[in-house]
């Protein structure tokens, strides 16, 4: 067993990394040494943020990808396996914003959505991934979920909902693949400036993160993105089935 906090020559693919928190993710594995397989459903996206990863001297490579799709994931993990020689790390980051109103006529579409792409498209990633990770020294799996399924917000029950359900997955697969030495955690982001929250007003932001947060802050892409490289370091062999939020003591404060 080794013990060694480098990702030098790993294998990583991120989903979701042409913006926000996967494009953080993507940079802060190839910055630690790791070729990162940057997906995104926005194959251009993906491409811009490989492209400048490369021009920096790290290797990364784009690929288009429907989460959605299980063909397209049979595909990209084909490809990337391919490219890479194997694979030691899956992130899942793909995500939508998914509110609705139970009672609205939108409902079950924004639902079916959520389901697919936040919960759904993780586990047939997972299980195209598995003969792979199998063959690898130091196999991560890491799930982005979110605080939601910590604590809901009115009106965002499909997004709860599915967040909720990438909990279960994660510690039901950490029991399942734990004898195999393959590590499944789970991330909870908080309050994050990214693509989802840019909307929000900055007065209404800066009142919620003094409010609800011990930080009194919204955090950075980049910040998650560093919880997410150390759960991936072949020296977290022993953490499995976590569920760690990084919220700036969101979860923690009453008040």
């Amino acid at each position: 067993m080794t013990f060694s906090r480098s990702l030098k020559g790993s294998i990583a693919l991120v989903t979701g990394a042409g913006s926000g928190m996967g494009a953080a993710t993507a940079q802060v594995f190839a910055e630690e040494g790791a070729h990162v397989a940057v997906t995104d459903f926005n194959h251009s996206a993906a491409e811009a943020v490989a492209k400048d990863l490369v021009e920096r001297g790290l290797s990364a490579q784009a690929w288009g990808l429907d989460v959605t799709d299980s063909a397209q994931i049979t595909k990209v993990i084909g490809e990337v396996t391919g490219q890479f020689g194997g694979l030691d790390i899956v992130i899942n980051n793909a995500g939508v914003s998914a509110f609705s109103a139970i009672d609205s006529d939108s409902y079950d579409a924004v639902w079916a959505k959520a389901l697919a792409v936040m919960l759904t498209a993780h586990q047939q990633i997972i299980r195209t991934a598995l003969p792979h990770l199998r063959q690898s020294k130091a196999p991560r799996i890491v799930n982005i979920a979110s605080t939601e399924a910590l604590g809901a917000t009115s009106r965002d029950s499909p997004y709860a909902a599915a967040k909720a359900g990438v909990l279960g997955l994660t510690r039901a697969l950490a029991v399942e693949l734990g004898a195999e030495g393959i590590t499944v955690n789970c991330i909870c982001p908080g309050p994050i400036l990214t693509g989802m929250t840019e909307n929000v007003p900055e007065v209404d932001r800066t009142i919620f993160a003094k409010r609800r947060t011990a930080l009194r802050r919204y955090g950075s892409p980049e910040e998650v993105a560093h919880m997410t490289v150390s759960l991936c370091l072949p020296a977290a062999s022993y953490i499995t089935g976590a569920v760690i939020p990084v919220d700036g003591g969101l979860m923690a404060r009453n008040a």
